[in-house]
């Protein structure tokens, strides 16, 4: 294990239109309106935390997304921050403490982060963190058919054999996403190899990377139809 670990948690003004968008389409991606993240060393000692509201105006929080944290414009009014205080913090400490980044579902915290980086002008040091989704690592866990990923609440309800209190409040979830993940570590059901196959797995630290890369492939067949055109008329 790392010597330090990053517990993250958002809740944002919405959902991706697409989820394989480039960072850079700002207006894909939702807004944070509520960050929260816990530093632990690798032996489960709590360091700091962080809980921040953001007060900008500059976006809109969509119905099925204030239904679900009840968080409302005025509300984040008068209890934010500016975005670029609390990204500037955030970035601070991932520079200082070079944590593992852990969420449950990573990839959305990831993607909802990053987008706020680059809204404020920030360079994004979880680029060059390793990450861990433990929404991803406990999947095998579920035994419903028709369920395909544990939620957090869920996680932790069988884990510790207890309801998770206040569940859509970015604190509270960063904070059971961490018991979640030392409980399965103690049970050994998660480990360093198991962390760093999980790293080959994901797709989401840079969707505008995957664009490229198709932008490439086609670029490469389209000069092989090329080529393959110029000589058969030679």
């Amino acid at each position: 294990m790392t010597d330090n670990l990053l517990f993250i948690d958002t809740e944002a003004s919405g959902l991706p239109k697409k989820w394989n968008a480039p960072i850079t389409k700002i207006n894909n991606w939702p807004f944070s309106v509520q960050i929260s993240w816990l530093i632990y060393n690798c032996n489960g000692n709590l360091i700091k935390q962080e809980n921040h509201f953001i007060s900008d105006n500059d976006f809109k929080i969509t119905p099925a997304a204030q239904q679900i944290h009840g968080f409302t414009p005025e509300y984040l009014k008068n209890h934010g921050e500016p975005r670029f205080k609390v990204m500037q913090l955030l970035a601070n400490d991932l520079l200082t403490y070079q944590p593992l980044l852990v969420g449950h579902f990573m990839e959305l915290d990831y993607q909802v982060i990053s987008a706020d980086f680059f809204r404020s002008g920030i360079e994004n040091p979880a680029l060059k963190l390793k990450t861990f989704c433990t929404m991803l690592a406990s999947k095998y866990l579920i035994h419903h058919p028709q369920h395909k990923y544990l939620r957090l609440g869920d996680l932790y309800q069988l884990l510790f054999n207890t309801p998770l209190q206040h569940q859509h409040n970015a604190l509270n979830d960063a904070t059971a996403t961490a018991e979640s993940f030392f409980e399965l570590w103690k049970r050994g059901e998660i480990d360093d190899e198991f962390i760093l196959k999980q790293q080959s797995l994901k797709n989401y630290q840079s969707p505008f990377n995957r664009i490229i890369g198709w932008v490439v492939v086609l670029l490469i067949l389209l000069l092989v139809i090329i080529l393959f055109t110029y000589r058969g008329n030679t």
